[in-house]
């Protein structure tokens, strides 16, 4: 039996935003063991006390499959009804089928066809939330904000995510046309070649002064290997020894929460990570860093966040914020504070539900607010994301509230905001890693909000 879905005797949590139509960072094993499935799926059977709740059900059920107009499977509705009850809770929950579970379970190992872009549901719509570096979503220009309108020419109003990866997936090598709705720009059509993406999380290059430079884009089950190897061959090209070091944080749209710990944990020694709380008291867990775990002692850090840093990356820059072991620059980050844990159901797809809340070492939930950088740095405006409509977490329909309230919320949205254009990250052309290098030198200052003229 395979138990790789399951941390500490409970089914793995995660901390994916979006199921993407190139990346669901979100599971890591095609199947768990019976033990684990069936009492999930007996839980969500009729209580006694329910009867006539589910009399309701069968009822409806069996008349729209015996009279509706076309034939209906009695698989399709109750699949279509799953998703219904479960998307209708908050943007990260729902019900996967066998299919598109394994295809989160494919996605999450690293290597998968599609195009290269997260999305998520906005108003009945699906938007990009980022491309994913070096696919052909982002070398095509795809933005964050991007809407798109149809696919091969069928407008993707109404569809289900399902129905949108469907249709942008095919054979390799074969092309797909996306009309795209961008702020501020008449529609227009993108032709994208289908391509087997192979995602390395991990990016890294020594930068002047031998300071390093490591880019995380997501969380994935490899991440924190990445993130050694990299560390490792930065300090030997710089002769043993960093002196500072950029994490580049932007745009990850998150992954899996035992990578972020681990990642975290690569540059603190013991301490609170992020801990988590749910309804259940089996939800609730501390995560801590391991003793002697920093691989860069004394090594002075900047980390890079913005509007599309979500999820695990906001664990990551949480915990190093809050530990005082970096500081934060950029712009406020998304604000995904929830976990979602996938519960598998014997061989009948698997659910994606929302079972707790993460919260930053000194006890702070990022829910609906995000991370705020100690310097804000915005890119200038000729390196900024063209037209983009930034959106974060409280923005998204039916997102939770902040458990402390929604006032501090308010403020931080007045925050000024611009992302980078995705094709400048970790290039000579971007701004705030510039400003990140000359930080660590020495050469900027540590206290006032910064856009260049």
């Amino acid at each position: 039996m395979n138990r790789n879905l399951v941390l500490r005797g409970r089914l793995r949590p995660v901390l994916a935003i979006f199921f993407a139509f190139a990346l669901a960072a979100c599971a890591q094993n095609p199947s768990a063991d019976r033990d684990d499935a069936t009492p999930v799926a007996t839980a969500i059977g009729a209580a006694p006390s329910h009867d006539a709740d589910m009399q309701l059900y069968t009822r409806v059920l069996d008349r729209v499959r015996d009279s509706y107009v076309h034939p209906v499977t009695e698989d399709r509705l109750v699949a279509s009804s799953l998703k219904g009850m479960l998307s209708s809770l908050d943007p990260h929950s729902d019900y996967l089928d066998e299919g598109e579970y394994q295809d989160l379970v494919d996605e999450s190992e690293g290597e998968f066809a599609g195009i290269g872009a997260e999305i998520t549901r906005d108003q009945d719509r699906p938007k990009v939330i980022s491309p994913i570096d070096d696919t052909p979503a982002a070398r095509a220009g795809i933005k964050p904000g991007d809407i798109i309108f149809k696919i091969d020419g069928k407008v993707t109003v109404g569809m289900t995510l399902k129905d949108v990866v469907d249709r942008l997936r095919g054979p390799v090598g074969t092309p797909v046309h996306v009309t795209i709705v961008r702020v501020g720009e008449k529609p227009f059509e993108v032709t994208l070649i289908r391509a087997v993406i192979h995602v390395a999380s991990v990016k890294s290059q020594l930068e002047p002064d031998k300071i390093g430079y490591i880019r995380i884009s997501l969380f994935s089950e490899k991440t924190n290997d990445e993130l050694i190897r990299a560390i490792d061959t930065l300090e030997k090209k710089a002769g043993g020894r960093l002196n500072g070091m950029v994490l580049d944080l932007r745009d990850d749209p998150g992954g899996l929460l035992d990578q972020a710990v681990d990642v975290a944990g690569d540059f603190l020694d013991g301490g609170v990570v992020v801990s988590t709380r749910g309804r259940d008291a089996d939800d609730n867990h501390v995560y801590a860093a391991p003793n002697s775990g920093d691989r860069l002692p004394g090594v002075p850090m900047v980390v890079l966040v913005n509007g599309a840093s979500a999820s695990a990356s906001e664990i990551v820059a949480g915990a190093l914020k809050d530990r005082h072991r970096a500081e934060i620059m950029g712009t406020r980050s998304f604000g995904k504070g929830s976990v979602q844990t996938i519960i598998p159901l014997d061989g009948r797809g698997a659910i994606r539900l929302t079972t707790a809340l993460y919260y930053t070492p000194s006890g702070n939930s990022i829910q609906d607010r995000g991370i705020t950088p100690d310097l804000v740095v915005l890119p200038p405006k000729n390196e900024r994301e063209p037209r983009a409509d930034i959106i974060h977490e409280a923005d998204l329909q039916g997102a939770l509230r902040n458990p402390e309230g929604t006032v501090a919320a308010g403020a931080v949205a007045t925050s000024p905001e611009a992302n980078i254009d995705p094709l400048l990250i970790g290039t000579p052309k971007d701004y705030q890693l510039t400003f990140a290098l000359d930080h660590l030198k020495g050469g900027q200052p540590k206290t006032a909000a910064t856009t260049p003229h």
